[in-house]
């Protein structure tokens, strides 16, 4: 994904949904605002439910021109014809993962709060770091990723850059000028009005 000149916004699917309902909320969701990009991030690792999952929003980003890529499961973005995958081991899988898929694919990496991890991911060939969350619980040390991390980066490094986790209007407000993308989730599939919930968010890019 290229960096863009405004934040743009990388939509990832809640860790489980109902099949029968979840692609027409989707659906909503992408007519209301422009997508950059959506991750289905399943919590499961059944495959079978992974690949009903991923052919039903397949259908419904595709027709509306958003790429599509899957958490960890490189192997099944391979099979089922996914734009790409988004890794959550840091840098460690990056290199094979693009070897695998090939240039055109999307490969993007979740380095926590990590700058090395995330200058080693860039170097092995991910074409996006996401680092996170910013808010809430922390990563299993507490750590979080401060507006420093994306000031410093947004400064020093080409890579595009996902902020994501726990995101509030003032968390956007304040990481617009420093952010390519913000990777909202369940921040918007946990009201009730997801639509809304974005409108609200996309507010405060400025």
């Amino acid at each position: 994904m290229d960096a863009p000149e405004q934040p743009q916004i990388y939509l990832i699917t809640p860790p489980a949904f109902e099949l029968s309902s979840f692609p027409d909320r989707l659906a909503r969701v992408l007519d209301r605002a422009p997508i950059a990009c959506l991750r289905l991030s399943l919590a499961t690792r059944d495959e079978d439910t992974l690949c009903r999952a991923a052919d039903a929003l397949r259908e419904v980003a595709h027709a509306r021109d958003v790429a599509l890529v899957i958490a960890d499961h490189q192997l099944l973005a391979e099979r089922l014809g996914l734009d790409g995958v988004h890794l959550g081991d840091a840098a460690r899988s990056v290199r094979a993962a693009r070897k695998a898929l090939g240039p055109d694919a999307i490969v993007g990496a979740h380095c926590g709060a990590s700058r090395h991890d995330g200058i080693t991911a860039g170097e092995a060939g991910a074409d996006y770091v996401s680092f996170g969350p910013v808010a809430g619980a922390g990563l299993g040390d507490g750590r979080l990723a401060g507006d420093d991390l994306f000031e410093w980066w947004s400064e020093m490094i080409e890579i595009p850059v996902v902020a994501e986790g726990g995101l509030t209007p003032a968390h956007v407000a304040a990481l617009a000028p420093h952010t390519d993308f913000f990777g909202i989730g369940e921040e918007i599939w946990s009201t009730d009005d997801p639509a809304a919930a974005l409108d609200t968010l996309r507010a405060a890019f400025g």
